[in-house]
């Protein structure tokens, strides 16, 4: 808690950043305000009304400081740059797991080189990309340069050539120009330069149209070889183009962001289109630290991309949604352009398509995200470790079961249990329950279900051949679980700390419950519960167990609906006869459709009489 609040008239009416610092000075959360004045103000007027993550923010911090700066620009750009360097926990973050591959032309140099590259951008060059892997680049700039014939050597090995007044196999063999020993003109090689550099943003027709004229000449000339090596290099040249995926057949200069989300995680991917050709792709992952809107993850993902990743900006830029302060990133991405930026939302047409490409795309990479994290054994070992220092429990929970209940209006009540076992999931022990269970009463299922399984245990050990209702075989659990989570709050955790006591097996399992809402795992004897780091392994370990559980349970309810449903007769209907049974049919379609009707839908057949349609709800809810 902030002992001494400035006091408003201390605050500068404009913008800027503001750090806000806990006891020991660590930068917990940084912001930006058009008017650092009234922004500071609303944290210390209301703070009830705050959100949740604002007010255990402000319970953390010790002081407040701010910088002023020129404009709403400089602050967004400050705010980034604050972040980057101190990466509050309180703030929204860019997971910087990789560095992207460019192709980039040395242009700050004399003789100018084509390399691919990774990592921080030399001011004065030219970058094309990013790519998403450099195996693509590499044999790209290895066709292009048969046409475009730019040095790739190192400048100490262009030195060491120089000095011997000789050139390298390079020059030889028609890859270089020879720059090193004077073959070729400095103009000359400048236009090479820039036509390797047109032909990377997307504009290749000249070139081969150029090509395609000297070959002909060549072969009227009867000079056979020369229009064989041009013949060469116009067909490396196509090969190189065609990679270059065609995505409009107009000369559009855009890029398309998609993105894929749960609630740790934002997976976006940018596609970068020149000329109407795909030339590259990039993709950021956002650790959240709270729930965003579409707006603010659209806003946090382009912040991220054109700070980070991509160096080009182009005139126009579509997206999911209108980024939130639209009108500050517009003027940012202006700036950094020097040319008007316009954000779009695509409504139909092609556009439309590539942005569902793109948001499928995220969701590919975010699912092999997620299956990389999930599958690497140091990454597993050290959330199971993480996991058992954060609950307080004996031991590093080896299995874990997690159980979630799925039920519509009460009916068809079913349970799952599913299992990881050294942090890996284990879809062999995954097991399914009907729940009998009164109506609406989440915490008798959950009771259900968690004796059941724990009764079938203790029969493995030996020790409850007398407890009513235990099965007799015990081949369906092999292992007990050191660590049982239940889908919910409180409550669900009570319930089972109260069948574990019950049974006698408090000792043998640890317990604990995870709330969706907030991502609080609760544990017995802790009232407060406990909130993991939003970026650490043992979270998302645990969510993933716990969305795969709640996945099973809905699957294995629609499998029993459906069944139900199956079952459904009309002949059971009071009142319904033969003759209004076919009127019905005709006007609805089928009994499926006319025993899954809202009641708003069932009203509307006035045809029948009141009290059939009152008998078609009684039946239609007992179904449900």
């Amino acid at each position: 808690m902030i002992n001494e609040k400035p006091k408003p008239s201390s605050i500068p009416d404009e913008p800027g950043s503001y750090i806000f610092r806990d006891g020991a000075q660590r930068v917990i959360y940084v912001g930006k305000a058009k008017s650092l004045r009234s922004r500071l103000s609303s944290y210390f007027t209301n703070e009830l009304q705050l959100p949740v993550k604002t007010q255990a923010m402000l319970q953390t911090a010790a002081s407040v400081e701010w910088i002023q700066v020129g404009s709403e620009v400089e602050a967004l750009i400050l705010e980034y740059n604050l972040i980057k360097q101190h990466r509050p926990r309180y703030n929204v973050r860019l997971r910087d797991d990789k560095s992207y591959p460019y192709l980039a032309i040395t242009t700050s140099e004399r003789w100018p080189r084509a390399i691919v590259t990774r990592g921080m951008q030399r001011k004065g060059d030219k970058y094309f990309g990013p790519y998403p892997h450099t195996r693509a680049i590499r044999e790209t700039l290895d066709l292009l340069t048969k046409t475009f014939p730019l040095r790739s050597c190192s400048n100490t090995k262009f030195q060491r050539h120089e000095k011997m007044g000789k050139p390298c196999l390079a020059y030889h063999i028609d890859r270089c120009l020879g720059p090193c020993v004077g073959k070729v003109e400095e103009k000359e090689y400048r236009e090479t330069v820039a036509g390797l550099a047109r032909v990377l943003r997307g504009d290749s027709d000249w070139i081969v149209q150029r090509l395609e004229s000297e070959m002909r000449q060549a072969a009227s000339d009867l000079e056979f070889e020369t229009a064989a090596r041009v013949r060469d290099r116009l067909s490396s040249l196509r090969t190189a183009v065609e990679r270059q995926e065609i995505v409009s057949a107009q000369t559009d200069n855009f890029d398309l962001l998609g993105y894929y989300e749960d609630e740790l995680e934002s997976f976006g991917q940018l596609i970068l289109v020149r000329r109407g050709k795909v030339v590259g792709r990039a993709s950021a992952v956002l650790d959240k630290v709270e729930p965003l809107s579409s707006e603010e993850v659209v806003e946090s993902l382009l912040r991220s991309l054109y700070e980070e990743v991509v160096s080009e900006v182009p005139s126009t830029i579509f997206v999911p949604a209108l980024p939130h302060e639209m009108q500050v990133v517009q003027s940012w991405l202006t700036e950094k352009r020097a040319g008007k930026v316009e954000f779009k939302i695509p409504k139909r047409g092609q556009k439309l398509s590539l942005m569902d490409m793109a948001q499928k795309n995220a969701k590919i990479e975010f699912d092999r995200s997620r299956a990389r994290r999930a599958t690497d054994h140091n990454t597993r070992s050290e959330a199971l470790v993480e996991l058992q220092s954060a609950l307080g429990l004996k031991q590093a929970p080896l299995r874990i079961e997690c159980y979630d209940m799925s039920h519509l209006q009460g009916t068809n009540y079913v349970g799952s249990m599913v299992v990881m076992e050294d942090g890996l999931l284990k879809r062999s022990d995954y097991r399914r329950f009907k729940v009998s269970s009164p109506k609406n009463d989440d915490y008798g299922a959950m009771e259900e279900v968690l004796r059941r399984r724990l009764k079938r245990e203790k029969e493995r050990l030996g020790e409850n051949e007398n407890i009513e209702g235990a099965p007799s075989t015990i081949k369906r659990f092999a292992y007990p679980p050191n660590l049982i989570v239940v889908d919910g709050g409180k409550g669900q955790l009570n319930v089972a700390v109260r069948v574990v006591a019950e049974l006698g097996m408090t000792d043998q399992v640890e317990l604990a419950s995870l709330a969706k809402e907030f991502e609080e795992i609760y544990v017995p004897g802790k009232e407060e519960p406990i909130r993991l780091s939003r970026s650490s392994q043992a979270l998302f370990l645990v969510k993933l167990l716990r969305d795969e559980a709640h996945r099973f349970a809905i699957t294995f309810h629609r499998l029993l609906r459906a069944k139900s449903l199956k079952r459904i007769s009309l002949d059971e209907i009071p009142g319904l006869g033969e003759k209004r049974k076919e009127l019905l049919l005709a006007q609805v379609g089928s009994a499926a459709k006319v025993l899954s009707a809202t009641d708003a839908e069932i009203d509307s057949w006035t045809f029948l009489p009141s009290k059939v349609r009152s008998e078609i709800k009684e039946q239609v809810h007992n179904r449900r």
